[in-house]
């Protein structure tokens, strides 16, 4: 694991810190008087000045770097710079670069699992779309150790097998919610999960899911099961709000829409089937793993 902090320390700040000494010395400031600019000792400065200090070329050659070494350069030399404020300019230009920018970039590089990505990320962003698509991904695999830890979660699963998925916060469509690959199957009593989660893995259940966000719903998460009068009655009991819609897999917008119209803080929604098409129930979660434990309770 490598943290996009060791990045700067590693790659930006020797990088950054050398281009500055040379530019400090070529504006006629001591060995000396650079080190106390930069706040680094005179051996430090004399191996920058000798390149004993490795370069990262894609930072030195950045015309972002060039441009603030020399406006810190010019700041310090001429005294109309303080040390606070270059340290400030410093610090913006390194959060410009870790927001979908270079060292996000090179942090990807020097952390494969992060392959994919293609820098498109800020790790110090909580809204960022990497931090979200990894927090979907870690509670739908939460919810998997849920479902396979539960006795009897294989006699919920309906014919055409069971999915869970979960949704980014603001999904709008369905390569948005993450389910699992294949589905899940009773395969002698057991609920087999074939692979493991992955974003557009699941189009019927997360057809559901996004119709009825679309319609009010603040559900992120939604897992098929069975459908049987009994379990109804024992989600009602325990405090599900149900609505029936009818059985047009053509239209799941609509019918969604249309059932949550009548009762809109519906958490349980179900059809009995119709011509070739299954009965199934919907339930409707904060999380993937929420709703794996209602199934929990019910198996």
């Amino acid at each position: 694991m490598k943290f996009a902090e060791e990045v700067v320390v590693e790659e930006f700040l020797p990088t950054f810190r050398s281009m500055l000494a040379a530019d400090l010395r070529e504006r006629g400031l001591t060995q000396s008087e650079v080190a106390d600019a930069l706040g680094v000792s005179q051996s430090a400065v004399s191996k920058y000045a000798h390149g004993e200090v490795a370069q990262n070329d894609r930072v030195r050659d950045d015309e972002r770097v060039q441009r603030l070494v020399e406006e810190i350069g010019e700041g310090l030399a001429t005294g109309s710079m303080s040390q606070v404020q270059a340290l400030v300019e410093v610090e913006v230009l390194v959060r410009r670069l870790e927001d979908h920018d270079l060292i996000a970039q090179l942090h990807e590089e020097a952390m494969p699992a992060l392959e994919g990505y293609g820098g498109d990320f800020d790790v110090h962003d909580p809204d960022d779309e990497l931090r979200s698509t990894e927090r979907v991904l870690t509670s739908m695999r939460r919810a998997i150790r849920i479902v396979e830890n539960t006795s009897g979660f294989a006699a919920l699963i309906p014919a055409v097998g069971a999915n869970l998925c979960e949704c980014l916060p603001d999904a709008d469509g369905i390569d948005d919610v993450a389910g699992i690959p294949g589905r899940i199957f009773d395969v002698k009593g057991r609920a087999t999960i074939p692979a493991e989660p992955e974003f557009g893995a699941s189009e019927h259940v997360a057809s559901v899911l996004l119709a009825a966000r679309e319609h009010g719903s603040d559900a992120r998460a939604a897992l098929n099961l069975r459908y049987d009068p009994d379990l109804i009655e024992r989600l009602e009991e325990l405090g599900h709000v149900t609505a029936e819609f009818d059985a047009e897999y053509d239209d799941v917008a609509s019918v969604v829409g249309e059932a949550l119209s009548e009762t809109s803080d519906a958490t349980v929604l179900y059809h009995t089937g119709g011509y070739g098409i299954e009965p199934i129930t919907y339930v409707l979660s904060d999380s993937a793993a929420d709703a794996a434990r209602v199934a929990r309770k019910l198996a």
